[in-house]
This record gives structure tokens, sequence and C-alpha cells, in this order.
């Protein structure tokens, strides 16, 4: 009997490990149900050239629905008025068809590298934010949004991974000739950011990172760590990148 029962218990242990990764699997499939509607793409809009919009990154509808998170280092800072460009945002596809609806910035945060644009329309569902607190090292996530959006297309893409460090928003420089003005203003007044284990590409700065078990969203994706050159990204990617906290997207929604 003792044999028999430690036999029974190895294998109802056996059956639950084998149930864990698909219960993870099924709770990052609902969260990303929830996420992806609010998803869009960040671009400009002009209606004389080819192709019309030119995508530049990806944005998350917030708040009412109408209200664009996105990073502050994608919002162009000049348009063609000339020829009409403007900022606009596409949502992807709905039965092949593609709407473009025309944006204004309403707020930006170059510090921590955030902005929040305004559209007009019907509202998007907006994606639920999570609280001011940190997220724990070891934190299961997502994140869904336009890898390479220019060459593959306007078709959401989800990566998922785990926050594996809390860290500075930028490590200092040996070579001072590597330094950009947001690398700078980041030196001069730093913050913690979330380093993840996943990949992102370009395309995907603006992509909300979601919690995989609440869909809550934790930060934006503003990064990825470029070994070599910026080309290195897509044909040998690090596989760390960074997201801003979304306690910061709060703040100025907030202001």
């Amino acid at each position: 009997m003792p044999v028999r029962g430690t036999t029974l218990a190895m294998l109802m242990l056996a059956a639950l490990l084998l149930l864990l990764p698909l219960r993870a699997g099924a709770q990052i499939a609902r969260s990303l149900a929830m996420i992806k509607p609010s998803v869009v793409a960040i671009g400009t809009f002009q209606r004389t050239r080819s192709p019309a919009f030119k995508f530049l990154a990806t944005g998350f509808a917030v708040a009412d629905g109408l209200t664009i998170a996105t990073n502050a280092h994608v919002v162009p800072t000049t348009l063609d008025s000339e020829h009409f460009e403007q900022l606009a945002i596409a949502i992807p596809a709905v039965e092949g068809k593609i709407e473009i609806r025309s944006a204004r910035t309403k707020r930006i945060d170059k510090t921590h590298d955030l902005a929040v644009l305004e559209i007009g329309g019907t509202p998007l569902p907006a994606a639920r934010l999570g609280g001011d607190e940190p997220v724990p090292e070891g934190t299961e996530i997502g994140f869904t949004g336009f890898p390479i959006g220019g060459s593959l297309g306007l078709t959401p893409v989800s990566h998922r991974g785990m926050i594996s460090a809390v860290t500075p928003i930028s490590i200092p420089q040996g070579n001072a000739r590597r330094l950009d003005p947001r690398m700078v203003r980041s030196l001069a007044a730093p913050f913690k950011v979330y380093q993840l284990d996943a990949t992102a590409y370009p395309g995907n700065s603006g992509s909300p990172l979601y919690d995989a078990d609440s869909a809550r969203v934790v930060g934006v994706i503003n990064g990825v760590f470029v070994k070599g050159t910026k080309e290195n990204v897509i044909s040998e990617p690090s596989g760390i990148s960074y997201a801003i906290p979304v306690r910061h997207l709060q703040a100025l929604l907030g202001d």
C-alpha cells in the first residue's frame, strides 16, 4: 500500500507539472486577446505619396480610447506641411481594410521617452494600466506591436518573456561619440527601467508591455540592446529589451 500511495502521488505531481505550461499558455492567450484590440501603428500620412502611410512605431489606446500612448523618440519633430503630411495612426486590418486616422501630439515627456497622442472617431478599446508599484523580477510578460512594421506589414505580433532585471535607463558609454541627446537626458535624470528576457525589434517601440496573467499594462517598450551596429538588431538580435515602467505614463496622463 505505501508503495502504491507513493506511486499515485508521483503520478499526480507529474500530471500537475504537465498542466502548468498549458495553464500559463492559456493565461497569456487571454491577455493577448484583451490587449490586441488596443494596439495601433504610429506613422505619418500623405495622400499623394506611395505608400500614403509611412510606418514609424507602435502605440496603444488608453484612458478614453481616443488617447494613444507611445514613445517620445518616434514622434516626428517636423512634418511636410507643404504636401499636407500629418501625424496619423493606422488601425490593423479588419476584413482586409486598414483604417487611418489623423492624430496630434497632446503631451510629451522626453525625459522618460513617452508621448500621448489624441485621435478622433469612435473610441478604441482602451488597455488597462497597472499600478504604481514596480513589477517584481521574474514576472511573466508579453508585448504586442509591429516589429519591422515597414517590411512585415501592419499585422500585430506578440512576444513573451519575463522581467529579468530593474536597471538604470542608460549605462554610461566609454566612447562619448556613442552618446545621443536622449541618452544625455537620461543620464542627467536617471531612473529605473525594466530589462526583459525577450527580443524586440525596430517597430516595437511604443508597444504595451503587459502582465501575462492580468493583461494590465506594466510598461512601454522603448529600446533594445544593440550588439555592434544597428543592422545587427535584425540579423543578430541580443534578446535583451527595455521598457519604461507604466507609472511614468500614468503621471503623463494625469498632468
